[in-house]
């Protein structure tokens, strides 16, 4: 252990990081600038060349900064596992989705986990930042590493931290939001929360993997039950005649006891969608039922058929069936200002859209080309006779780049799934 905590305190040791996508690249990159040697490991070459010419392919990652960390060597990228051997502490930064019957897919974390033990050296750290359910990193992880011939917390290091990112965000980064840490034992811990106080300005030590993992967990499952509430409060307000929006804003003036969440399509992302199903799937090893988080997760689910319901209503109110209307989306990421489109409820919006017969056209100055079904889209170009020829502008993303004043001026019925229009007063506008 000493030697290892002495190359951290004294910037010699290696970093790798495992997964160069969302996650993994922009702690890299945080490391590399931190006076690290950084070696980041990928499946695709093409991203391990763009990296090795500086050339970033995500938003949240500067590439002027990128550039310089590969000018200075202190970042590489490479498709070869086998140099694992070379780095102290590995940051496994891989996918963790889920499969059509909504199962963990843990695939990626095992296949890893294989793939480090192969090259596994003694006095290493591994870490795991994939989102996953409580146990993964010693139920899952742990055995397989051992079959190195090492022993974790006395020959190797093994702890759990979720990776926190905002996708898009200009306020919150890898520096100022704090990092929990969970090893598998009080030396594995140490040794994360001394990896992570190079890049983090707060480590936030538990006393386990399990809770670092359930707290990940936890977090979004947070934010998806809150969200449901406030769709579920959509359908009734639209029942009763009032606005949803009006009412957020009001409640939000209150200073205490309250936090805003908005309604909107669906949710989307790498996380929020996919969580309550990996912890109601942990949850039966106990016997136990998350009745109140599936429930929540469902409501979400169904968000983008009531949009689908609401457009339609709206287009016969007018004399119009949805039957070969034209239909331009606006935005297909699932947030604003990023191009990820993993888990979008534009895509299914899409669908929903298409088999009902619909003509639809989509534009996202991030996203070139989406896939939905069996057909690939590409972007039309946000013009005027776009907006003009279209019988439904649907805001599904509400990215800040978008003109809404003149969106809504050139349209001729506009259906905002965000509230991003609540401020326009146009008649044209019809808010989720």
């Amino acid at each position: 252990m000493p030697n290892l905590e002495q190359k951290l305190k004294n910037k010699t040791a290696v970093i790798g990081i495992v997964g160069l996508g969302y996650v993994g690249l922009p702690l890299a990159l945080a490391f590399a600038k931190a006076g690290f040697k950084v070696l980041g490991f990928d499946i695709q070459q093409k991203r391990a060349d763009w990296v090795n010419k500086g050339h970033s392919y995500i938003v949240d990652v500067d590439k002027e900064s990128l550039a310089d960390a590969v000018e200075r060597k202190s970042l590489e990228a490479t498709t070869d596992q086998s140099r694992i051997k070379e780095v102290d502490a590995i940051c496994i930064c891989v996918p963790t989705p889920l499969t059509k019957t909504k199962e963990p897919e843990l695939s990626y974390v095992i296949s890893e986990s294989e793939t480090v033990s192969k090259y596994l050296q003694q006095g290493q750290l591994v870490v795991l930042e994939s989102t996953t359910y409580p146990g993964t990193t010693r139920e899952v992880m742990l055995p397989i590493l051992e079959r190195s011939g090492l022993k974790a917390g006395q020959d190797f290091y093994l702890a759990f931290s979720p990776e926190r990112v905002d996708p898009g965000s200009k306020n919150y980064h890898i520096k100022n939001t704090p990092k929990v840490v969970g090893g598998i034992d009080s030396n594995s811990t140490k040794l994360a929360e001394l990896l992570y106080s190079q890049v983090a300005d707060v480590v936030v030590p538990v006393s386990s993997p399990e809770v670092a993992e359930m707290t990940k967990v936890f977090e979004n499952v947070f934010r998806n039950v809150n969200i449901a509430l406030v769709n579920e409060l959509t359908l009734l307000c639209e029942k009763i005649g009032i606005s949803v929006w009006e009412v957020i804003d009001a409640a939000a003036t209150k200073p205490f006891g309250y936090m805003p969440f908005y309604p909107g399509p669906g949710i989307g992302g790498h996380c929020i969608p996919l969580d309550p199903y990996y912890l109601a799937n942990k949850a039966r090893e106990y016997d136990f039922h998350t009745r109140f988080i599936e429930l929540a997760a469902d409501i979400n689910e169904q968000m983008p058929y009531y949009v689908v319901s609401r457009i339609m209503g709206a287009l016969n109110a007018k004399g119009r069936s949805l039957k070969k209307a034209k239909v331009l989306v606006l935005g297909v990421a699932y947030k604003r200002d990023v191009e990820d489109i993993r888990e979008s409820p534009s895509l299914k919006l899409i669908q929903l859209l298409r088999e009902k017969g619909a003509n639809v056209h989509y534009n996202d100055p991030y996203v070139a080309k989406v896939k939905v079904s069996d057909k690939t889209l590409a972007s039309v170009e946000l013009t005027e006779k776009q907006l003009s020829s279209a019988d439904c502008v649907v805001i599904a993303t509400d990215h800040t780049s978008y003109d809404y004043k003149y969106i809504a001026k050139k349209s001729g019925f506009v259906f905002d799934t965000r509230g991003i229009t609540r401020k326009l007063r146009n008649k044209n506008i019809i808010r989720l």
